[in-house]
């Protein structure tokens, strides 16, 4: 599969805004008060959002690199790129995750080249937290937002990406 990473347009931003999700998933659809903060917060340089798009330049998933990935309420003290992404609705459930996750992952190695990765999923996404472990990334944390919700940060190192990558071919 052929993706195609660019800087977050508005265009995008405002298209990945709409994505809709059905319950329990609908905790990432967008709140209609906060969309024009929401895109101006995608358009920053320093939030580093990225948008994927297929061959056919058809818009299939996002990245976001760096503090804005991260959820309130955690413990980021250890050295690692954060990472965030979302997935266009339609596509969710087909198998395509681990691939969009390893595509990720090498464009932040090559892009900003860290040490560590490091994600922080809802602990209900159970589709997420196992494509991440299929990445080889493992479970440092879990904690509770201010609002009760439980989450899990996984982390990997970043040397084993090609390791991995090339057992995994």
């Amino acid at each position: 599969m052929f993706l195609n990473f660019r800087l977050m347009e508005e265009v995008d931003a405002r298209a990945i805004l709409e994505w809709n999700y059905e319950p329990p998933y609908d905790i990432y659809n967008a709140s209609l008060s906060s969309i024009e903060e929401d895109v101006r917060t995608m358009l920053e340089p320093q939030n580093c959002y990225y948008a994927i798009a297929d061959e056919d330049n058809d818009l299939v998933t996002f990245y976001r690199f760096g503090q804005d990935a991260r959820v309130p309420g955690g413990d980021y003290s250890a050295p690692a790129l954060d990472l965030g992404s979302g997935l266009r609705p339609d596509l969710t459930g087909q198998g395509l995750g681990l691939i969009l996750v390893n595509a990720g992952l090498e464009f932040a190695r090559v892009t900003f080249a860290p040490s560590a990765f490091r994600v922080t999923v809802a602990a209900f996404n159970k589709r997420a937290l196992r494509v991440y472990h299929k990445a080889g990334f493992l479970d440092t944390q879990s904690f509770n937002r201010a609002d009760g919700r439980e989450f899990t940060i996984l982390m990997r190192e970043a040397l084993a990406m090609s390791m991995y990558l090339t057992s995994n071919l």
